[in-house]
C-alpha cells in the first residue's frame, strides 16, 4: 500500500480538521471528491486504507483519524482525535492546555462525565448537569456562565441533546474512550459484539455482558427467541429496531433521533 501523502489526502484531513467528526456516508463522499480533485488513485471500497495513510503522517503529532460508532443508530463515523496523554488535551484537540478558561471548562465537563457515567439510563438532565458548577474546585461558575459551556460542548459535538437531556457524543467517547475504561472501570463496559466502549446499552441480567443498542439489535434480528451469545441464557430485553446502514443513506439525510424504549433496557 502506497503511504506517499498527497494534496489529496491534505484536502481530506483539513476538511475533517474543520468538522471534528463526520459521519460515514459524508466521509465517503469527501474521499471522492479530494481524490478527483487532485487526481489521487479512487477506489470506493479504499476509504480506510486513505485514512490509514493519513495516521501515519500523523503519528509524529500524536493524532490519529479514528473509526467509530453511534449508539444511538449504528452509524459510522470517522473523527480526528488527540493521543496526548493529559485530561485537557483529551477533552479537546483544538485548544491550548495553558487556557485557564479551557481548565474549568474540562473540569465542569468531566463533572458531567460523572453523572452520565454513573446515571442507570446513561443520560443527565440539564438540572443535574447545572447544578455541579457550584462543585467546581477552581473559580465557581454562575448559572448562565454553567449554561453556555453547556451549549458549547454540544455545539462542539462533546455532549449530544435530547429532550433536554445529555449524553455524551460519538466524538467523545472516541476519543475519550481510554480515558473513561480506566477512570470508570467498575461503571462502563465494552459492547460483546463490537467490543467498544459502550455508555448506553442492554445488559445480560445472568452473566452480565453488555451490548450497543444498535448491535443487539442486528445480532438478534433472525432469532424468534433471542438468547445471551455469552451465557445462551433468554435475552428479556425488548430488541431495538435497526436503521438502515449510512452506507445506503444519502449524505445529505437527516439522521432520526429515536429512543429506545426503555422497558427492559438498561443504559449504561
Amino acid at each position: 500500500m502506497a503511504t506517499q501523502m498527497t494534496d489529496g489526502h491534505r484536502r481530506f484531513l483539513q476538511v475533517l480538521m474543520s468538522h471534528g467528526i463526520m459521519e460515514g456516508s459524508v466521509a465517503r463522499t469527501l474521499h471522492r471528491d479530494c481524490c478527483e480533485i487532485h487526481k489521487v488513485y479512487y477506489a470506493h471500497d479504499k476509504l480506510d486504507d486513505f485514512i490509514n495513510v493519513v495516521n501515519i503522517h500523523l503519528q509524529p503529532f500524536f493524532m490519529q483519524i479514528r473509526k467509530g460508532m453511534s449508539e444511538d443508530d449504528g452509524r459510522t463515523y470517522y473523527a480526528l482525535v488527540n493521543l496526548a496523554e493529559t485530561e485537557i488535551t483529551k477533552m479537546a484537540s483544538d485548544y491550548t492546555e495553558n487556557e485557564l478558561e479551557l481548565f474549568r471548562k474540562t473540569i465542569f465537563f468531566f463533572l458531567q462525565m460523572d453523572v452520565i457515567i454513573i446515571s442507570e439510563s446513561g443520560f443527565a438532565s440539564s438540572t443535574d448537569i447545572l447544578n455541579l458548577a457550584d462543585q467546581l474546585k477552581t473559580k465557581k461558575m454562575k448559572k448562565k456562565e454553567a449554561e453556555q459551556v453547556l451549549q458549547n460542548l454540544v455545539q462542539d459535538k462533546w455532549l449530544s441533546e435530547r429532550d433536554g437531556e445529555y449524553t455524551l457524543h460519538t466524538r467523545c467517547i472516541m476519543e475519550m474512550e481510554q480515558y473513561i475504561l480506566s477512570n470508570y472501570q467498575d461503571l462502563v463496559r465494552k459492547c460483546n459484539i463490537c467490543h467498544s466502549l459502550a455508555i448506553q446499552s442492554q445488559v445480560c441480567e445472568t452473566c452480565g455482558i453488555g451490548m450497543h443498542l444498535p448491535c443487539a439489535g442486528k445480532y438478534f434480528k433472525a432469532q424468534t427467541e433471542p438468547h445471551c451469545p455469552h451465557c445462551n441464557e433468554f435475552w428479556p430485553h425488548e430488541i431495538p429496531e435497526i436503521n438502515r446502514p449510512d452506507s445506503q443513506l444519502p449524505s445529505s439525510a437527516p439522521r432520526e433521533r429515536r429512543r429506545t424504549p426503555s422497558s427492559g433496557t438498561r443504559r449504561r
